[in-house]
């Protein structure tokens, strides 16, 4: 159950930027299951707000558990990003989490134009300047980045595709591989979907580097539709639950 946000959030693809995907007012929601339990759910949520005196993207992720898995294992977590709706460029991010007593309360602000990252600590009371690649991403804005990929409709099976992203106050190189399409069967009815498979580091909480399966919408939307995370021990899974506010028809092929 550790991380359950974080691996909502680096799914979707895409690379150059532009406001098709996605538009303020979008809300997705998510059903996290171990097994035959339900586990936790997981929003995410597209506002508006104001950054160097214009208008930004402003998401906000929140994730906890649910029923009996909570008495277990409690995880409360909150993610936010401000980013540019232009450029995609972040301007700033949140990351306050408790999962299971393991805590973090950071913010992050980025000069994009000295490439570096002002991460605050309130947890530890401490700040430091961190530099970064440059178009670095942080794991909010990467979601979004990701989903206006231009060409991903022509992704060859195989092919990957990768992006820079500053996660625990260093730079990932976060890639994805596009394995296939299928059909899906959702409570939604049958959607047609993409397959991505990311590559994650390998040790305590995933099984192996490929761990990690993504089924993502094959409408303009490209929202992640399924989410599959083979543990140490067992599996978790989230469905895409509820969503509203899409820029784009959420397209069903076979209604239930």
């Amino acid at each position: 159950m550790k991380r359950l946000i974080a691996i909502i959030m680096f799914f979707a693809v895409g690379d150059a930027f532009s406001q098709d995907a996605f538009k303020t007012g979008e809300v997705l929601k998510f059903r996290i299951h171990y097994g035959v339990v339900n586990a936790g759910n997981a929003t995410l949520e597209v506002k508006e707000a104001v950054r160097d005196n214009k208008k930004v993207h402003h998401v906000v992720g929140t994730g906890v558990t649910t029923g009996m898995t909570k008495f277990f294992f409690k995880v409360t977590d909150l993610y936010e990003t401000y980013f540019d709706k232009v450029t995609g460029k972040p301007y700033q991010y949140v990351r306050k989490i408790d999962e299971g007593g393991y805590t973090k309360n950071q913010e992050g602000f980025f000069n994009q134009d000295k490439n570096t990252v002002l991460v605050k600590d309130y947890k530890h009371k401490s700040q430091k300047t961190i530099s970064v690649t440059e178009n670095v991403q942080d794991i909010m804005s990467t979601f979004y980045y990701l989903r206006n990929h231009p060409s991903v409709d022509k992704m060859k099976v195989g092919e990957a595709i990768s992006v820079d992203m500053f996660f625990d106050e260093e730079v990932t190189k976060f890639k994805l591989k596009f394995i296939g399409r299928e059909d899906i069967s959702t409570k939604f009815g049958v959607v047609s979907t993409m397959i991505f498979r990311p590559y994650v580091q390998a040790g305590r909480v995933f099984k192996e580097e490929e761990s990690l399966t993504v089924w993502i919408s094959d409408d303009e939307n490209k929202v992640p539709v399924r989410i599959k995370a083979s543990l140490a021990v067992g599996s978790l899974k989230a469905d895409l639950e509820e969503y509203k506010g899409l820029a784009h028809p959420f397209t069903v092929k076979k209604a239930k």
